[in-house]
C-alpha cells in the first residue's frame, strides 16, 4: 500500500473529513521518552503531505505555503523545501535540530492550510528518528517513522526495512511503550505504510 491507497483509506471517494490538529503537540512530550527509554533521537527531519484540488487550487495553496514559511523560518531558522511527489501530492519537507520548531512549523502549516478550506486534503504528518544501537537500546541503527493521520488524530509508527518490509514486533513494542503519552491509533490495520517518504 502506498500514498495513493492512504489517501483512498484516509479520505474515501468522496467526502473530506476536517483535518484534526491539535493532537499534533503530543510529539514534542513524546519525544522525550522515546529517546531515554528506546534509544530513538529525533533526526531533525519532519513533513507534511496535503493533496489540494485543482491545479489553480495547488498553486494558490503552494504559494500562501512558500510565503508562510519563509517567514516563519526567519524565526526558527528552520530550513525547508516544497515538492510534489510521483502522485502529484505536495510535501512540506522541513530540516531543524530543534524538534519543537518542527512541531511549531508542521501545526503552523496545517492550521494555514485548514483556515483555506484545505483542513480535509491534510493526509499526514511525519516525524523521523533514528535509532541508537550503540546505546544497546534497540538491537540495531533503524529509521522509526512517527505518522500522524489528520482524519484520525492518532499517531502509529513505521518502521521500513529493505524489500518494503516493516518492522512489525518493533512497531509493536513501540505501541506498548508510548500508548500512555501520545494517542496511538488502535486499529492497527490503520498503520499504513508509506514507502518512499522523500526524507
Amino acid at each position: 500500500m502506498g500514498l495513493r491507497d492512504l489517501v483512498d483509506a484516509v479520505l474515501g471517494k468522496s467526502a473530506l473529513p476536517k483535518a484534526k490538529s491539535e493532537k499534533l503537540f503530543a510529539m514534542s512530550t513524546a519525544s522525550i521518552t522515546l529517546e531515554s527509554n528506546l534509544g530513538l533521537k529525533p533526526s531533525g527531519s519532519a513533513g507534511i503531505c496535503f493533496k489540494p484540488i485543482g491545479a489553480s487550487a495547488y498553486e494558490s495553496a503552494r504559494k500562501e505555503i512558500q510565503e508562510l514559511l519563509e517567514y516563519s523560518s526567519k524565526e526558527t531558522e528552520t530550513e525547508f523545501r516544497l515538492e510534489k511527489d510521483e502522485f502529484n501530492f505536495l510535501w512540506a519537507i522541513f530540516k531543524d535540530p530543534d524538534l519543537e520548531d518542527l512541531v511549531a512549523n508542521i501545526h503552523l502549516v496545517s492550521e494555514t492550510l485548514e483556515e483555506h478550506g484545505f483542513g480535509g486534503q491534510l493526509l499526514c504528518a511525519i516525524y523521523r528518528f533514528d535509532s541508537e544501537p550503540e546505546a544497546g537500546k534497540s538491537s540495531r541503527g533503524e529509521t522509526v517513522y512517527w505518522i500522524y493521520n489528520f482524519k484520525q488524530g492518532t499517531y502509529y509508527p513505521f518502521i521500513p526495512l529493505s524489500g518494503k518490509q516493516r518492522d512489525s514486533p518493533f512497531e509493536f513494542r513501540l505501541r506498548a511503550e508510548m500508548e500512555r503519552e501520545m494517542p496511538i491509533e488502535e486499529n492497527v490495520e490503520k498503520w499504513y505504510p508509506l514507502w518512499g517518504i522523500p526524507f
